[in-house]
């Protein structure tokens, strides 16, 4: 039944949100087709990965600047005593000062010739790169070539429908609806359909801008939130983009690749739809703003040893945002849930330093093997103050539960004097602790010029 669900969603679905992109990303320069520029209808910063402010302090000529710095201190009520925090792609370490991103770069349009650069140090730049088990294949280090870029691609426009645009290099992923920079999402911590898809896709695309509300985007990528490629395919994906008013956007995605690690007859499908709705604008009263999104996932694995019904994914995440007093305050609610037997996107904990690749080895303490149960649930409330459109003081509590021990516990997940051995080897008289459940605080500045 899961395979038909996800096979007709992949047949019948055919518009993707490229939600992480700035608004500048899509817009090349030297535009002569006379057209509406896509897009420019209304003002869409409410939607959650919008692209954030209109402020451009570091433009000169051709080039639009960008500078982002994400920092935080994240406490988790299991006070793990080896500071380690599992199972997110945002949150890391537990009683510590953090800097999760700093990365700067920007925009450059000329010609009709365009390019955009963004750079990640800090957390990012060793957790992001931990995650893409590709990068195990081979001779040449992929996680140290690439761990300091976030995106970087250059393309060149053409002149026909509303604008058509051809780029290759790292992008930004199309499928979930949050954004990779947490200064652009409604939340800090994105609830498990958006934080276990991929981040990022290295490839080529074609930005098709079939009207002013309509945009259709193929593209093909070396994999899953893949530096390299994991077997002999390559990933497709498809996405588009229909904003009919300025209170409305549909958007759905599609995925198609053998992201397996040395398994090239298991392939993977993927369907991520989501829909955002502003409800209410006042910009004069108390209440100045209300709006809504909804994402619902399905996909599966086939071949190789597994199958639709028993190796799949379904999820969904829901929020609701108000925005206070001019914009300067805003307040989100909601949360979500997966259902993924097999695990293979569920994000495997770093315990005694395993990572992606050790994962599709062994684990004597948290397995991934086909059919293997997981089923997780969480929810965020999120308070931010937003004095000037560039800066976000956040505070934001988080609950996330799983069906199996998942979470760090006090005990933490690294064995005593730290890492000790393979990580694929059990370590005599110690198990790390896990727990089925993980409350936590954060308190994050967030700044985009």
């Amino acid at each position: 039944m899961v395979f038909h669900f996800v096979l007709f969603s992949l047949l019948y679905s055919n518009t993707v949100l490229a939600a992480q992109e700035t608004p500048q990303a899509d817009l090349a320069s030297e535009r002569t087709t006379g057209k509406p520029e896509p897009f420019a209808f209304a003002d869409f910063f409410w939607l959650p990965g919008g692209g954030g402010t209109t402020d451009r302090p570091l433009s000169y000529g051709p080039f639009t600047g960008e500078f982002r710095i994400d920092s935080s201190y994240h406490y988790s009520l299991s006070d793990p005593v080896d500071h380690t925090i599992a199972g997110s792609t945002e949150v890391f370490r537990h009683g510590e000062f953090q800097l999760t991103h700093v990365g700067f770069g920007g925009d450059f349009n000329y010609k009709r010739v365009h390019a955009r650069l963004m750079t990640q140090f800090g957390m990012y730049s060793q957790t992001t790169a931990r995650n893409d088990a590709s990068t195990s294949i081979g001779q040449w280090d992929l996680a140290n070539a690439y761990r300091y870029i976030s995106e970087a691609y250059a393309g060149y426009h053409l002149n026909y429908l509303n604008g058509i645009n051809i780029q290759a290099g790292i992008f930004m992923s199309f499928v979930g609806l949050w954004s990779y920079y947490n200064a652009d999402n409604w939340t800090y911590q994105p609830s498990y359909v958006s934080a276990n898809t991929p981040w990022f896709f290295n490839g080529v695309r074609a930005q098709i801008f079939v009207t002013d509300k309509l945009k259709i985007e193929p593209m093909i990528t070396n994999g899953w939130q893949a530096y390299g490629r994991f077997n002999k395919g390559l990933g497709v994906g498809m996405q588009t983009l229909w904003r009919p008013t300025g209170k409305l956007s549909f958007a759905f995605n599609q995925y198609y690749g053998t992201d397996s690690l040395n398994i090239p007859d298991r392939r993977r499908i993927h369907s991520d739809n989501s829909f955002m709705m502003k409800h209410y604008e006042n910009p004069n009263g108390l209440v100045t703003r209300v709006a809504t999104s909804l994402t619902l996932d399905a996909g599966c694995e086939m071949g190789g040893g597994v199958s639709c019904n028993s190796q799949y994914f379904l999820g969904f995440m829901a929020y609701v945002r108000t925005w206070f007093y001019r914009e300067m305050f805003a307040m989100t609610f909601g949360g979500g849930g997966i259902i993924n037997p097999g695990r293979y996107l569920v994000l495997i904990p770093p315990i005694n330093g395993a990572t992606a690749s050790t994962a599709a080895i062994a684990s004597p303490y948290f397995s991934a093997n086909p059919g293997d149960d997981f089923k997780a649930w969480d929810t965020q409330l999120t308070f931010d103050y937003i004095p000037k459109p560039f800066i976000t003081f956040r505070v934001e509590y988080n609950h996330r539960a799983a069906n199996v021990p998942y979470f760090a516990g006090h005990g933490g997940m690294t064995p005593p004097g730290g890492n000790n051995g393979a990580p694929t080897v059990a370590i005599g008289g110690w198990a790390p602790d896990l727990a089925k459940t993980e409350d936590r605080f954060t308190l994050a500045l967030l700044l985009r010029l």
